[in-house]
């Protein structure tokens, strides 16, 4: 891992650099991924899916890896629950899955206090598996960023004030720096991104948690390549900013998303010209844990840091 000895120019307090792996425990071949990346390349940080199936390689891994920061990838969509599911029986499907119907889901947590109750344990159950680890707690994220779903979101900032958590992600990416690098691409859902992005960032400062002043990976979730890698890094925007990936060793494996392009993100984390950008840039490469771990001031106001 490129680390304190490998950067360029002197960092300034607040000029930190994140790359994370998310999925982290989904399968062996996302845990090979993130451990030859942090070994060989760029990968600073993961986030473990406690309830994943290879969930217990990941936390060996894990502790083989002192310098890797780990945090917890909370899962209560399209994955396994870690509560049984006959405890949870509103938020799960037929084969005892976490449901899929992601919009139908945010409608009946807001009409049903069973569901929240339910989705209240599963959220805390995960939090307490990933403390039974004894690794230490980086930061909080979520599958399918559905900590963006305020109820959800609540939820998620609760539980990590009480587990210790420090940090959150508030994924907000610079529409201006990506359209730069590609000028027409779009950010999904990017209203919503932005107006529930708002909502959580203001939430986790009140609570004290940290949170980044960028986050890059909701427009090219899944297609990270080594251009678009070295492209965010030779052009960071300054204070703490945060990367995420989804690296495996293959394309095809179980519970792999369809047409996320694995492979070439572990590829853009192992690339060379990725490697000499982190070297030479201005950010200290490491977790949220390595930061200034005050919370954030707010974003300067201006044009949304979603749009194009």
């Amino acid at each position: 891992m490129i680390g304190a000895e490998g950067r360029g120019p002197t960092t300034t307090q607040q000029d930190r650099l994140v790359i994370t792996a998310d999925d982290f425990g989904l399968a062996p071949e996302v845990n090979a991924a993130v451990e030859v990346a942090h070994r060989e390349g760029v990968l600073t940080a993961a986030s473990l899916m406690t309830a994943g199936p290879a969930a217990a390689d990941a936390v060996e891994r894990a502790r083989r890896l002192p310098g890797l920061r780990v945090g917890l990838h909370v899962a209560v969509v399209d994955a396994a629950p870690t509560l049984p599911a006959d405890q949870i029986p509103r938020l799960v499907g037929a084969e005892g899955r976490l449901r899929t119907d992601l919009a139908r889901l945010g409608a009946e947590l807001a009409a049903s206090a069973a569901a929240r109750r339910q989705m209240r344990a599963e959220i805390e159950a995960q939090f307490a598996a990933f403390a039974a680890t004894g690794l230490a707690l980086d930061h909080v994220n979520a599958h399918a960023h559905y900590h963006l779903n305020p109820i959800v979101g609540a939820m998620v900032v609760d539980a990590g004030r009480r587990f210790g958590a420090r940090a959150i992600r508030v994924p907000r990416e610079s529409g201006r720096q990506l359209a730069r690098l590609e000028p027409r691409g779009r950010t999904p859902n990017g209203a919503v991104v932005r107006a529930c992005g708002a909502w959580l960032a203001a939430r986790a400062r009140r609570h004290g948690l940290t949170i980044a002043d960028q986050v890059f990976g909701l427009r090219w979730s899944g297609a990270m390549h080594a251009r678009r890698l070295q492209g965010l890094l030779e052009e960071l925007p300054a204070g703490l900013v945060e990367i995420y990936l989804h690296p495996a060793t293959t394309d095809a494996f179980a519970g792999a998303a369809v047409g996320y392009r694995y492979a070439d993100e572990l590829g853009a984390l192992l690339d060379p010209g990725c490697r000499r950008a982190v070297q030479a840039g201005n950010h200290a490469p490491g977790g949220y844990a390595d930061a200034d771990l005050e919370p954030r001031r707010a974003p300067p106001r201006g044009p949304s840091a979603t749009d194009a």
